[in-house]
C-alpha cells in the first residue's frame, strides 16, 4: 500500500544533481529494504523545483540496486515525447527491471516546462491521450499503426519489451476527461492532496467517483491513489523544519502553474507565498507528520476514509536533511507501518476497494 515518492528538488545553491540522485538512490534502497510497495520517481524539468527529467531512466538505475519494490514514473509527461520512442523506452525500462515498472502518465500542467520544449498546453489532454492509444498498442500488438488527430504512425515494430508487456497504468491529476479514461480502461487514478487536510481528500475522491459512475463503473470499488507528504519525528522543530520544506515544495508548484515563476541570479525559483496557503501549524495538523503515534493514528484515518489502494508520500522535500529523510523512512517502515496493521489488519490481505468508509 505505501510508497516513495522523489521529487529530486533542492532549495540550496549548489546542491548538485549527483548528490540529490545519491541520495535519492539511498532513500529508494532502504524503502526496498523496509518493505515498501513502490518507489516513484518524478518528471519536471528548467528548474531547481525537480532535477530529473526522465523518470524512465531513474527506475532503470534504481531496478540495478533494488530486489523487490515496484518501480514507478510520477509522473511522464506524455506530451514532451515522441511516442514511438517513449513506447520502447517503457518496454526497455520494463525488461530492465524484470517487470518491476509501474507506468504513471499525466497531460502536464506547468507552461513554463511546456514553451520550452515548443508543446502547446491547451492540446496537451488530447495529445495524452492518443500517446495512450499508441503506448496500449505499441506493447500490446506485434505491429501496431495509429492515425489520429495529433500522431500518425506508420505500420511499426516495437523491439524492446518486457515481461509485462503493457505496464500497469495509473493516470495522475484531476481532469476529468483523463479520470473518465481510466474508468473505461482500468487503468488506477491517483492524484495530491497537496497541503490538505483528509477532507480535500475526501472531496477530491468523491469528483472522481463521479466520473467512474458516469463512465459505468461501481465508485465504491474505485482504486485510487493519493500522494502525501510524510515526516516520521519526535521532535516538534524537525516537525516544522520538514513542513516549512514542504511549504516550499508546494510554492514552487503553485508558481509554474500560475505564470508566476521568478528565477534569481543564481537559477533558482524565488520562493513566492501564495495566497491563502496553510500556517506551519497548520501543515503539521494537515499532513503526515509527527511522532509514530499521531502518524499511525494519521494514516489509519485516511485510510478508512479516503480508501485509497496506495499512498506514496514524500519524505524528502525542499532542503530537508537526508539523514533525517532516511530515520523517518526507516520509523516509517519498522514502526508506523506495523501500527497500522494493528488497527486494520494485515496490509496485504486489507482491500480499501471493500471497506465502507468511515
Amino acid at each position: 500500500m505505501f510508497g516513495l515518492f522523489n521529487l529530486m528538488g533542492y532549495r540550496d545553491a549548489g546542491k548538485t544533481t549527483a548528490s540529490i540522485m545519491a541520495e535519492t538512490a539511498e532513500q529508494v534502497k532502504l524503502a526496498d529494504q523496509g518493505g515498501f510497495e513502490t518507489a516513484w520517481f518524478a518528471e519536471h524539468h528548467f528548474s531547481n523545483y525537480c532535477v530529473c527529467p526522465s523518470p524512465l531512466v531513474m527506475a532503470a538505475h534504481c531496478a540495478g540496486i533494488t530486489n523487490r519494490i515496484k518501480l514507478a514514473t510520477g509522473i511522464v509527461v506524455l506530451p514532451l515525447y515522441t511516442p514511438a520512442r517513449l513506447i520502447a523506452e517503457i518496454g526497455m525500462v520494463d525488461a530492465l527491471s524484470n517487470g518491476r515498472l509501474v507506468l504513471g502518465v499525466g497531460s502536464g500542467y506547468q507552461p513554463f516546462e511546456f514553451e520550452r520544449f515548443n508543446v502547446d498546453l491547451e492540446k496537451a489532454k488530447g495529445q495524452a491521450i492518443e500517446i495512450l492509444d499508441m503506448i496500449e498498442k505499441g506493447l500490446e500488438e506485434p505491429i501496431f499503426e495509429y492515425h489520429g488527430a495529433y500522431f500518425d504512425q506508420p505500420p511499426t515494430h516495437i523491439a524492446a519489451r518486457g515481461p509485462q508487456g503493457l505496464p500497469p497504468i495509473w493516470i495522475a491529476g484531476d481532469a476529468a476527461e483523463l479520470q473518465r479514461i481510466a474508468a473505461e480502461r482500468g487503468y488506477t487514478p491517483i492524484f495530491t492532496g497537496r497541503m490538505n487536510d483528509v477532507d480535500f481528500l475526501v472531496e477530491q475522491r468523491g469528483r472522481c467517483e463521479t466520473v467512474f459512475a458516469d463512465a459505468g463503473r461501481d465508485p465504491k470499488t474505485m482504486p485510487l491513489g493519493v500522494l502525501r507528504f510524510a515526516c516520521v519525528t519526535d521532535s516538534k522543530e524537525e516537525a516544522r523544519q520538514f513542513a516549512d520544506n514542504a511549504l516550499f515544495q508546494n510554492r514552487l508548484a503553485a508558481n509554474l502553474r500560475r505564470r508566476q515563476e521568478v528565477m534569481d541570479d543564481n537559477y533558482m525559483m524565488r520562493e513566492i507565498p501564495v495566497d491563502g496557503e496553510p500556517s506551519i501549524e497548520n501543515i503539521v495538523d494537515n499532513l503526515i507528520i509527527g511522532d509514530v503515534e499521531t502518524c499511525i493514528e494519521k494514516c489509519v484515518d485516511l485510510i478508512r476514509r479516503v480508501r485509497p489502494v496506495h499512498i506514496a508520500s514524500f519524505f524528502q522535500a525542499g532542503g530537508f536533511p537526508h539523514a533525517a529523510t532516511m530515520r523517518s523512512i526507516e520509523r516509517f517502515a519498522g514502526e508506523v507501518i506495523p501500527g497500522i496493521e494493528k488497527e486494520i489488519g494485515p496490509l496485504a490481505d486489507f482491500n480499501p476497494t471493500e471497506a465502507d468508509a468511515a
